[in-house]
């Protein structure tokens, strides 16, 4: 059986996502809401929906609701993700949250604790593993076909340079030092996280170019991390916001190396190749076929359906709250280590998983 459905937020993320559930099976879209009235009027005759002017009254009228899926913006992306979601959870309804899940760690701890106290689904759309090529990835792992891991190179951002740039005219951003990795962080380590499990140190040099320095321009927009992981494996993550040309791989790529093999996925959702460590002269390449990002907007919000309707345990739902808070303690521990002049730093603890004794294996 469907789903019931409302939205918050409408802008261009909010209207993607709603795009996404009046196409999906396991979703019936009926509620959608937004403090603009415009915004959500025009949403909800687009949809056939009804239109709500705060989730409040959303709630109130849709008692019947399965699933609040929050997808306003805010400050760095994040500011307005924590009071809808808690409001939304506080009612008993599953919830999914764009990312990141916050702009705040605190808050962002916040909301996973209530999740678990009101025993609800949290996810948050952490959409950039949920392709083809990573599920291809992560066979190859399952199946053996890495070993153990020794390496993770990861390099995620915004391909350009200084003759294409501008400075931010958005009140989202312009100010706001730390808007690049609060806002864009949550998707690289989520990746990384992964297929290669929890970081434990995280050692961070960030800067900005001279062209940024001379708009007066505060953004800290490159980012050079280097992290160790639970397993004793390495990585590094580099990610910046347009202050230079990508070469090989594009704007996305995933290098993930063990004793028995490497692979490497390109540009998110195109493809996957692998090589042998016995051959590696002779790789196997894998194309999707896909060339869409915005094809791993409906990919991951389906699955999030899929994991609430089958009523997975709450630990094994795909892209949750806890993973999403990872990524920020990941965030936070970049932040750290810059304002330390590149020290080496622990991310904070991440909740202990206590387990439900009706669904954990024994």
């Amino acid at each position: 059986m469907a789903l019931k459905v409302g939205i918050v937020g409408l802008r261009g993320i909010g209207s993607n996502h709603a795009e996404c559930h009046s196409k999906d099976p396991l979703s019936n879209l009926v509620a959608v809401c937004d403090v603009v009235k415009e915004r959500a009027d025009a949403e909800a005759q687009k949809h056939n929906v009804r239109a709500y002017y705060s989730l409040a009254d959303m709630l109130k009228h849709e008692p019947d609701l399965d699933i609040v899926d929050v997808t306003t913006g805010g400050f760095e992306n994040g500011s307005w993700h924590y009071e809808p979601a808690m409001q939304a959870m506080e009612a008993g309804k599953h919830t999914l949250v764009e990312k990141p899940l916050s702009n705040d760690v605190g808050e962002a701890r916040q909301m996973v604790a209530k999740a678990a106290e009101k025993n609800v689904y949290l996810g948050c759309n952490l959409n950039h593993y949920f392709t083809p090529p990573a599920e291809t990835a992560k066979q190859y792992m399952d199946n053996g076909q890495i070993g153990e891991l020794v390496y993770c190179l990861h390099k995620m951002g915004f391909s350009a340079g200084e003759e294409t740039y501008s400075p931010t005219t958005s009140s989202r951003f312009k100010g706001f030092p730390y808007a690049h990795l609060k806002a864009f962080l949550s998707h690289p380590f989520s990746v990384m996280r992964h297929f290669c499990g929890d970081v434990t140190h995280v050692q961070a040099f960030v800067n900005r170019p001279g062209f940024r320095r001379r708009a007066e321009d505060v953004m800290l927009s490159t980012v050079s991390i280097h992290v160790r992981f639970a397993n004793d494996s390495v990585g590094y993550l580099l990610s910046q916001r347009g202050d230079a040309a990508y070469g090989l791989g594009g704007w996305w790529s995933l290098e993930v190396a063990g004793t028995k093999g490497t692979f490497c996925i390109e540009n998110c959702i195109e493809k996957v190749t692998f090589w042998p460590a016995a051959k590696p002269a002779e790789p196997v390449v894998t194309s999707s076929g896909l060339t869409d990002f915005g094809l791993t907007f409906p990919r991951r919000i389906h699955a999030f359906l899929e994991d609430v309707g089958n009523g997975v345990p709450k630990e094994s739902l795909r892209a949750n709250g806890r993973d999403a808070l990872a990524a920020l303690e990941y965030t936070w521990a970049v932040m750290e280590s810059y304002e330390q002049g590149g020290a080496l730093v622990r991310p904070h603890p991440l909740p202990p998983l206590h387990g439900d004794p009706a669904t954990l294996l024994e």
